[in-house]
């Protein structure tokens, strides 16, 4: 049972120390129980948070677990997602991401997804993901200060996922303000007050608006990029609509960069505080094996994801009713010592064990092979291109969000001095 010396737990109301090391506080509950149950609002459902690897993996793997709140609480009238009803355009968006699909539904788009993100398509990829890699680097070559986010850890993803939508370079920044404004309406953000729905609102509807117009530009063409692939899987009877080709692109968009932005910050943080490893890292003629799954086992750029119970069951010694709300805690999870000895260790020789940065089962990461791909080309550039990449000072900001995880900012002394 929960220990009752532990307050319930919340993924919201974070002070900045523990949301830049969260793992202190992931310890101490999961070394009192394996799940506990957490705060929930009046008239809200139960929510309940698997710490311990064991019961996470159970929650992404299992049937009885799903995406959908209103097959848990046997209402059709619920929400299908967490956006207030009046935010419609944002709605709309949300409800069209694979994230937040069951099968069958999940299963046709992936399967349309699916071949466009193989480890052949990506190996493809990878010579232009160095020559834009390359690029930033550049633009900070000669700098004494840089944000890494900003200058480098943000426009790469954002750069890749562009060029595979096929939409025109030009519009990065725009595309980043509103990816940016999307994630403020995360259900963990408690900074920006009520405005953030209203911003996720504009930026849901400038997407929209967007995307859109793309679509009805992209019939009949003959592209090989993945907006115009999915128009034609459309026009030829696949089961898409407009709303749907929206929403992938925004999904694909906006969660396919901030994860790799996220990594990429965070990765650099990590291996400032490990110089020996960093140093190793340096000195091998090619990324070390494991050593991108060892960091995004460390401290990954997704913390949690949510599903919800579709039966009545029990889960860490605790009774978890249908329709309940579940947690499962990525980051607490991939510090469990019943997983991986000495969890708290930065090893990158430690063996590729299953980790759950990329999550498990059917939602397992739809990108994994390019984030890898971006996550290794990215931090080599970094490494072999900034000598003074573990020396000097730092000014860390993160985002108060303790699901998708890192720093807004991360603006790094580049001058060399030790």
């Amino acid at each position: 049972m929960p220990s009752a010396t532990l307050p319930r737990f919340a993924l919201t109301g974070w002070d900045a120390e523990d949301i830049a090391d969260p793992y202190p506080v992931y310890r101490r509950y999961r070394e009192a129980a394996p799940v506990h149950r957490g705060e929930s609002p009046a008239g809200a459902p139960a929510t309940f948070y698997a710490f311990s690897y064991e019961e996470a993996a159970r929650v992404l793997t299992g049937r009885g677990f799903g995406r959908d709140a209103r097959v848990a609480s046997g209402d059709p009238a619920a929400a299908p997602v967490p956006v207030p009803a009046e935010h419609r355009a944002l709605r709309a968006v949300v409800e069209n991401w694979l994230v937040f699909m069951d099968p069958p539904r999940h299963t046709e788009l992936r399967s349309l997804l699916g071949a466009e993100f193989s480890p052949a398509v990506v190996d493809r990829l990878r010579p232009r993901v160095e020559r834009l890699a390359g690029d930033l680097l550049q633009r900070l070559a000669g700098r004494r200060e840089a944000d890494l986010v900003e200058g480098f850890a943000a426009p790469l993803p954002l750069l890749v996922i562009s060029e595979l939508l096929g939409v025109p370079r030009e519009h990065q920044g725009w595309l980043r303000a509103n990816a940016m404004a999307l994630q403020e309406a995360g259900s963990t953000r408690t900074r920006g007050g009520a405005g953030r729905y209203a911003r996720a609102e504009a930026a849901a509807a400038e997407f929209t608006r967007y995307f859109r117009q793309e679509v009805r530009g992209r019939r009949g063409g003959d592209g090989g990029d993945l907006l115009t692939l999915l128009v034609r899987a459309r026009d030829g009877g696949a089961p898409l609509t407009e709303d749907g080709i929206v929403g992938t692109c925004v999904h694909l968009l906006s969660a396919g960069h901030e994860t790799t932005t996220n990594f990429l910050s965070k990765a650099v943080l990590a291996l400032r505080a490990h110089p020996e490893v960093l140093d190793a890292l340096r000195g091998a003629p090619g990324p070390a094996p494991g050593a991108v799954e060892e960091l995004l086992r460390y401290d990954g750029p997704v913390q949690a994801v949510t599903r919800w119970a579709y039966e009545d069951t029990r889960l860490g010694g605790l009774d978890v009713p249908r329709g309940s709300r579940v947690v499962a805690l990525l980051g607490s999870a991939n510090r469990d010592p019943a997983r991986f000895p000495d969890p708290d260790v930065l090893d990158v020789g430690r063996p590729a064990d299953r980790h759950l940065g990329f999550g498990l089962g059917i939602h397992y990461c739809l990108g994994a092979a390019l984030a890898r791909a971006e996550a290794e080309i990215g931090l080599r550039t970094l490494l072999d291109g900034l000598p003074g990449l573990g020396l000097g000072g730092q000014r860390v900001d993160y985002a108060d969000d303790m699901v998708f995880h890192g720093p807004l900012r991360l603006v790094l002394d580049l001058s060399g001095r030790p």
